[in-house]
């Protein structure tokens, strides 16, 4: 995610809140110890046996705990209501990881009433009488559990599922769920309106770390990456863009269906449904599909347009650095509502606000900052969202190698006016649930991985980069694993480093 007015800056991202943020609480002052501060984060674990540990994203641990950070319901046949996230402990569910979501819904702007029937297939990481999806605010009509009627009910944001028969240990199993109504929006100072936005031509759905679920039942937390078809049904007239590839169109009594398909595993919140008036271009890049879109109240050649035009040019640079591109297409959308003051990685397709371009001139490095999370938290995620650095401190990193791959401003001098700035009481790694989206987190972020670059040398620290997005590719991850890779990759010990970079309270010395 960026925000606008702040990309590329030497500076950094302005501190955030968080909607309904709470003060950080402390934390200790390590690697080691930010990992384990707290048993919210659902893993003991320490950098000595991390190695051992790095491989394994699904397995319990003693304390009843498994190491992608989610709860083991083995332990719970109703599956949990939220994965224990210890920023957001609601958001997601336990008792089962999904495979797929087959989307389809019908907007109607005039109304602003969306209809839709979502099938996911999951399997049961444990015996199930009950388990959760999250959705806000729809009213669901119907749940069926592999075809036969079951049980349903409200709670809050969350929709209490009971099959008619219990759900054995490790089953696959498919729920369809249908629902209908106005959809939600999500409110913060900081970020602005997020969720489902209604505009005056269609609606926008985008939102970090909560949208997904304003629109259709999902779980809704990084942990659980799926795949996704969707088909979206609106007037004649707009367009239907979301994630992936367009697997095609079809119209009939005024309405058409915009189709999609993404095949790399999506954590939800990157999912995307953008309706409106856009000028879409299709094309194709090294075999992939190329859909690029800007909403009509945009000049058709202004700064929004010709920036998001250098997708796959920017795509191509950071390939040959970071290794290829994981996801199968490409693309870009900018839409023309200023509510939304940020842009964000929406996988294969970022979407920009419109504060980005306001000066009128073109802006790259909000553009390289969304592409390179399309390896760096799309492709390689977060299991727990204190580790949230791991995607943005390497996005930010990014935009200095393109300022001088381009001929500007050297990665290192880049790095010396942020090093000049920075408040080092403020920890990288777990800064707090109202810091999640700081400087701390962005441009701190960044400074660690150049410190890690000068100490192992460049080619060294590409290897780790590159090793890092083949490795973890369409996986999950936590700080710990990076450290560990880094120290194999390096074959030399880490630990100080990071610890200084991440989480130390004083400037460290520059390698």
């Amino acid at each position: 995610m960026s925000r606008a007015g702040q990309a590329g800056e030497p500076t950094g991202r302005r501190a955030s809140t968080h909607p309904g943020a709470a003060a950080g609480t402390a934390r200790s002052r390590t690697v080691v110890g930010a990992v384990r501060a707290r048993a919210a984060l659902g893993v003991v674990l320490t950098l000595a046996t991390v190695g051992a540990l790095a491989g394994c994203t699904d397995r319990a641990d003693p304390d009843g705990s498994r190491t992608d950070g989610r709860s083991d319901s083995r332990t719970d046949s109703r599956g949990t209501a939220g994965v224990g996230d210890p920023y957001f402990p609601t958001y997601g569910n336990g008792g089962y990881d999904v495979a797929g979501y087959a989307l389809r819904v019908r907007y109607d702007p005039a109304t602003d009433r969306l209809d839709g029937t979502a099938t996911i297939t999951a399997t049961s990481t444990g015996p199930l009488t009950r388990f959760n999806l999250d959705l806000v605010g729809l009213t669901v009509t119907t749940v069926t559990v592999d075809g036969r009627a079951a049980g349903h009910r409200r709670d809050g944001a969350e929709l209490v599922v009971t099959p008619a028969d219990r759900i054995a240990a490790d089953r696959r199993f498919t729920v369809e769920v249908r629902y209908a109504g106005v959809p939600a929006t999500v409110t913060s100072p900081e970020l602005g309106n997020g969720g489902f936005l209604h505009t005056s031509d269609g609606a926008v759905a985008v939102g970090q770390p909560q949208s997904a679920s304003t629109w259709f039942p999902v779980n809704d937390h990084p942990s659980d990456k799926a795949t996704y078809v969707i088909e979206v049904t609106v007037p004649d007239g707009l367009a239907a863009l979301s994630n992936g590839e367009p697997t095609g169109r079809t119209s009939a009594d005024g309405w058409t269906t915009w189709k999609w398909a993404e095949r790399t595993p999506m954590a939800s919140y990157l999912s995307t449904l953008v309706i409106g008036e856009y000028r879409v271009s299709t094309g194709e890049h090294k075999g992939r599909p190329v859909v690029t879109a800007v909403a009509a109240g945009l000049p058709a050649d202004g700064p929004a347009a010709r920036s998001i035009a250098r997708t796959t040019e920017i795509a191509d640079y950071l390939e040959s650095v970071f290794g290829p591109y994981p996801v199968t297409a490409y693309g870009g959308i900018a839409i023309d509502d200023p509510r939304v003051g940020y842009a964000l990685e929406t996988q294969s397709r970022p979407v920009y606000g419109p504060g980005f371009f306001r000066d009128g001139r073109p802006n790259l490095d909000v553009v390289v900052h969304e592409l390179a999370h399309q390896w760096f938290g799309n492709s390689v995620s977060i299991r727990r969202w204190p580790d949230i650095w791991l995607n943005e401190g390497l996005a930010s990193y990014a935009e200095w190698l393109w300022a001088e791959h381009t001929g500007g401003q050297t990665v290192h001098r880049s790095f010396e006016l942020q090093y000049a700035v920075t408040d080092w009481s403020k920890p990288t790694l777990d800064p707090g649930r109202a810091e999640l989206f700081s400087t701390a987190v962005y441009q701190r972020g960044a400074l660690a991985v150049h410190a890690l670059r000068r100490t192992v040398g460049d080619d060294t620290f590409f290897r780790i980069l590159r090793t890092w997005t083949a490795e973890r590719r369409d996986g999950t991850v936590v700080t710990a694993d990076l450290v560990a890779l880094a120290e194999r990759v390096s074959g030399r010990s880490l630990r100080p480093l990071f610890d200084a970079w991440l989480v130390g309270t004083t400037a460290p010395d520059v390698p």
